[in-house]
């Protein structure tokens, strides 16, 4: 899959960086960290979204009171997109949304985060479920 990315300088230097999800609004926070750290990146290359049991490619576009997205990933092993937007606080947390297509939508809290030591796995494939054992 090949996704546009934008240009580092597109995205506003205040949303820069790596965010850890802290919260959100539709699914448990006993749960957000499943797969590893819920973490989402702003970074204009390579960007990545990791919640609860998905793994995304994210795509960033600045708006006038943000940012939005796209992403196409992977709940678990069956294929998932959809958007999202996120905005900064005054308290410096990115708050926003994440909607998946034809499914479930839910708001989220953020925090700055460092970089993870390892690289966020890329979405697994459907047929990476019949591999598994």
């Amino acid at each position: 899959m090949v996704m546009r990315h934008m240009d580092l300088d597109d995205i506003p230097a205040d949303y820069r960086g790596w965010w850890r999800i802290t919260e959100t609004s539709q699914w448990s926070s006993r749960f957000l960290d499943s797969l590893g750290p819920a973490l989402l990146s702003l970074n204009g290359h390579d960007d990545r979204l990791r919640i609860h049991c998905l793994v995304a490619y994210v795509n960033w576009k600045p708006t006038k009171t943000g940012v939005s997205c796209t992403w196409e990933g992977a709940w678990e092993y069956d294929p998932m997109s959809g958007s999202g937007r996120v905005t900064l606080s005054k308290d410096s947390r990115l708050k926003g949304s994440i909607r998946i297509k034809d499914g479930d939508s839910s708001t989220f809290v953020a925090v700055r985060a460092a970089e993870p030591d390892e690289p966020l796995p890329p979405p697994p494939s459907y047929r990476d479920k019949w591999r598994r054992r």
